[in-house]
């Protein structure tokens, strides 16, 4: 199943669950974080759509770094022993053709980051890997937005950085029904491939990862994991290349769809 969360006409302001269907969308009864669901009988379709939300309501967003072999190499860092764990703010938190915003306090080295995205479905405390799937409720496309001087320069720690409102799009469904070992991963930049890899290449693939981290803390019903990234990104290109205002950032893979998010200048 392909869930989603939007705000119609009908839906108002706190948006509605639906599932996407081909070119129609129907709507829920209720989250299907919620148990089992039904259809109202509303179909909408995608041009009736006034916003795409994120499709989960996360207590956390857990993101991994390093987690392609060609991303380490391209940003010289070693070979991670064990994943590289960070955290992003749940207010960096956004939708499927939603802006990304450029920060009024860190505009001019904004990233883009192409990742496959974990959904938890049921709570895991110290989960092996051969069960780790059994806590997964589905994937998702999303964006590890940052902001390399930030990283790399000012602060030279990850939190701030990745943290930035809008720098967390996700969406722009959550796929249930999917395998995760090999998906073709790839962004565009303005309709150019920036970014292609395999999940395939993952130095810790989805069962490690989820089991590991449920080793460290408890992973609640909707937290999201973001997997890493594959080679390509902005900062490590020659010359480099930033996110600028009136750009149009895609993450699409295989079996999920194609988020996409306009880039826009933080007003004063």
């Amino acid at each position: 199943m392909k869930y989603l969360k939007v705000i119609t006409e009908q839906t108002g302001w706190a948006g509605s669950y639906g599932i996407r269907k081909g070119e129609i969308i129907c709507l829920l009864d209720r989250s299907p974080f919620a148990g089992t669901v039904k259809e109202t009988g509303v179909v909408i379709l995608p041009a009736e759509v006034k916003h795409f939300l994120p499709p989960a309501d996360p207590p956390n967003i857990i993101a991994l770094g390093l987690n392609y072999a060609e991303h380490a190499r391209e940003g010289k860092w070693d070979l991670p022993l064990a994943p590289v764990v960070f955290l992003k703010a749940t207010t960096s938190l956004t939708g499927h053709l939603a802006p990304v915003i450029l920060p009024l306090e860190a505009p001019f080295e904004v990233d883009y980051e192409a990742e496959l995205v974990i959904v938890i479905g049921k709570e895991a405390k110290n989960v092996p890997e051969e069960r780790a799937l059994e806590h997964v409720f589905g994937y998702a496309c999303g964006n590890d937005v940052s902001a390399r001087d930030c990283q790399m320069r000012t602060d030279k720690q990850w939190a701030r950085a990745k943290s930035f409102d809008t720098f967390a799009p996700i969406g722009p469904v959550i796929e249930t029904e999917l395998d995760p070992s090999d998906l073709a991963v790839r962004s565009r930049l303005n309709g150019k491939v920036m970014q292609e890899g395999k999940t395939g290449d993952l130095i810790f693939k989805v069962p490690a990862i989820v089991s590991y981290l449920s080793r460290q803390m408890t992973l609640l019903p909707q937290t999201l994991i973001m997997t890493g990234t594959p080679s390509g990104v902005g900062f490590a290109r020659k010359p480099p290349v930033f996110l600028k205002p009136g750009d149009m950032i895609e993450v699409e893979i295989e079996g999920i769809g194609t988020l996409v998010n306009p880039v826009v200048l933080e007003k004063r």
